[in-house]
């Protein structure tokens, strides 16, 4: 068995600790209810993913797509009075405990105590701030639950790991936009976006990753034309009518089939965030890779980026 950020009761109590004041935990209960599919519940489960809008209206899909509030109400007031203290000393099966320190409302004490009383319980901590295990912490849950469950860890696949730029862009206030246009014609607009940036990406021998709704994600093997792709597609977009908002990172990439992952793109994903209309951001990282290249950069400060541990210094790309 292997319990992932779990608890055996979510009351504080005399011999728990790690539980919510029973007044807090009703007020936690109803507030979760009540804001099921707004995204909101991001405040508790990631906070620090709740400006990043695109996120948060997915966030709040799949909360509709899982349940309704009144069975979310129904489910959220059941598992407020479980208790199951009484039975862990009756688990007789080999059991792996998994404890993010740093969860936003699930204290290590829930996981400790958990470990303390199944018998032969194995506890691994990883420190640090980790909310949605399933979006920051997928490698390291995954090793530990092999190791547990096979005795060892498998060899990195170092074939899977490749340098890359990283390039995001997103359209500015495309919400906003999309309501004044309506559907038919933001649609229309999105296509014809797609294209100029798939065009020119090639034309700068990058890859297209994929579309991200109103923005793309795409890898370059080089900076330079990573950043001239950027500032052609700015360019390209401008007949539209549109401004966009442009990352750069270059960092190891995860190769997932076609898709890419690993903190360089998070990196990338925060850089693009800090940018301004039509403005091409670039990390520190940058800057020295296309030293002799003719491309200017001009000094934005020192930044920190949501999710992405340390300060970093951001450069936009002059001209």
């Amino acid at each position: 068995m292997v319990l992932l950020n779990c608890f055996a009761t979510l009351q504080r109590r005399d011999d728990y600790p790690a539980g919510f004041p029973e007044a807090a935990l009703v007020q936690f209960i109803e507030a979760y209810a009540a804001q099921l599919g707004t995204g909101e519940n991001l405040k508790v489960s990631a906070p620090e993913l709740l400006d990043d809008v695109r996120f948060r209206d997915w966030f709040a899909r799949l909360e509709r797509g899982s349940m309704n509030r009144a069975t979310a109400a129904w489910a959220s007031r059941i598992m407020g009075t479980w208790d199951l203290r009484g039975i862990l000393p009756s688990i007789k099966v080999p059991t792996l405990v998994i404890a993010h320190e740093g969860h936003p409302w699930i204290r290590p004490g829930h996981s400790r105590y958990l470990a303390e009383h199944i018998p032969d319980a194995q506890l691994v901590e990883r420190p640090g701030f980790w909310g949605l295990f399933w979006i920051h912490d997928v490698e390291w849950v995954l090793d530990e639950i092999e190791t547990f469950l096979t005795g060892s860890k498998s060899a990195p696949r170092f074939d899977d790991r490749v340098l890359a730029t990283v390039l995001f862009t997103d359209i500015v206030e495309s919400t906003q936009r999309a309501a004044e246009m309506g559907d038919q014609r933001w649609h229309w607009l999105l296509d014809e976006h797609d294209a100029i940036l798939r065009r020119e990406i090639e034309r700068h021998r990058g890859r297209a990753v994929k579309s991200t709704g109103d923005g793309y994600l795409a890898t370059f093997d080089g900076p330079a034309r990573a950043i001239r792709c950027a500032l052609a597609i700015n360019e390209a977009v401008a007949g539209l009518g549109v401004e966009l908002r442009t990352g750069l990172h270059t960092g190891e990439v995860e190769v997932r089939g076609e898709d890419v992952g690993g903190i360089a793109v998070h990196i990338a994903a925060r850089v693009m965030a800090e940018s301004g209309p039509n403005e091409v951001l670039v990390s520190g990282a940058v800057p020295p890779l296309v030293a002799g290249s003719g491309i200017e950069f001009l000094d934005r400060g020192v930044r920190s980026l949501k999710g992405v541990p340390g300060e970093w210094r951001l450069f936009a790309v002059a001209g």
